[in-house]
């Protein structure tokens, strides 16, 4: 089997831009990845990464990825990674498809939606029932929607949801919403939006589709009739494939400055990781360092001083 000085699990900011670093170094490296661009491509619209004013998450996503490609990256897309563990002086990654050598290895798997965990929603996923308002929003047009959270996330999907669906709720459990205050006056601003804060959800309920939620709101009991939930009550970190690597109570991989992890060869960067801020501008320099710590590392083993 091929050893390669370095495997980087993640196509998303960090992972791509610590592949362009890895080939500027002419490091042999491969990028292993389910997708490209990773929550990037489900934003609607960024508006603090420097250079642009604004631009949409899936356009920022291509200028990565042409960014990646100038440099022929090899890249194997549609690929889940299983397991990640020490291989004698290497490390073994193995995916659903292939098992890969390598010399040390980048983790930047980034996050995903967390569930709800309520009655209903294992059975309407796909059926009204969504994790990505810029994927799924243009379904629900002219409809009655909800959304569940009050960060960030829930608001990027409810400035998408507000110029495509009939009315939106915000079904947020905190006093109030939380993220960033120009969004949040955005949202809060918007004629076809109503705003349950306090409020949790109950149950999904539907027959084929979906057709209403339940949920508490100030200690009260009720029931929306709504034709689409999307979730965004948070992310959870992909970092189930890594159990050698040391994760807080989050899941998240602690690292230290240098992006090493407690397994010397093994680095991390971007969301996937305990930095305590998650943009996608940090997840780009977080990858940099990460690959320039990666190539100080194999320089070091190769002079045998690790």
């Amino acid at each position: 089997m091929q050893i390669y000085d370095l495997v980087i699990i993640g196509a998303g900011p960090a992972g791509i831009t610590a592949a362009v670093y890895a080939a500027r170094q002419n490091l042999n490296f491969v990028v292993i990845s389910r997708d490209i661009g990773g929550q990037t491509a489900l934003s609607a619209e960024v508006e603090n990464y420097t250079g642009y004013q604004v631009i949409s998450g899936p356009e920022l996503v291509q200028r990565f990825e042409e960014h990646m490609h100038k440099y022929n990256i090899n890249l194997r897309e549609n690929e889940n990674v299983l397991n990640l563990k020490k291989n004698g002086e290497n490390f073994l990654i193995k995916t659903d498809k292939a098992e890969y050598l390598a010399n040390c290895v980048i983790i930047a798997s980034g996050k995903q939606s967390e569930q709800l965990n309520v009655p209903g929603e294992p059975e309407f996923k796909n059926r009204g029932l969504a994790y990505c308002a810029i994927c799924d929003g243009p379904i629900f047009a002219g409809k009655n929607v909800a959304v569940i959270g009050g960060g960030n996330s829930a608001l990027d999907a409810a400035s998408i949801l507000i110029k495509i669906a009939k009315h939106v709720y915000i079904i947020n459990n905190a006093e109030n919403l939380k993220g960033d205050q120009l969004l949040r006056q955005k949202i809060e601003q918007a004629a076809n939006v109503t705003i349950l804060n306090k409020s949790q959800v109950l149950a999904v309920a539907g027959d084929k589709f979906v057709k209403s939620i339940k949920i508490k709101n100030n200690g009260q009991e009720q029931e929306l009739a709504v034709e689409g939930v999307f979730v965004e009550i948070g992310l959870v970190p992909n970092s189930e494939f890594a159990k050698e690597v040391k994760r807080n109570q989050k899941k998240e991989i602690m690292i230290d400055i240098h992006n090493q992890t407690n397994i010397a060869g093994i680095f991390a960067a971007g969301d996937v990781t305990d930095v305590p801020e998650k943009q996608i501008i940090i997840a780009a320099g977080e990858g940099s360092k990460a690959a320039l710590s990666a190539f100080g590392y194999l320089a070091r083993k190769k002079t045998g001083n690790k």
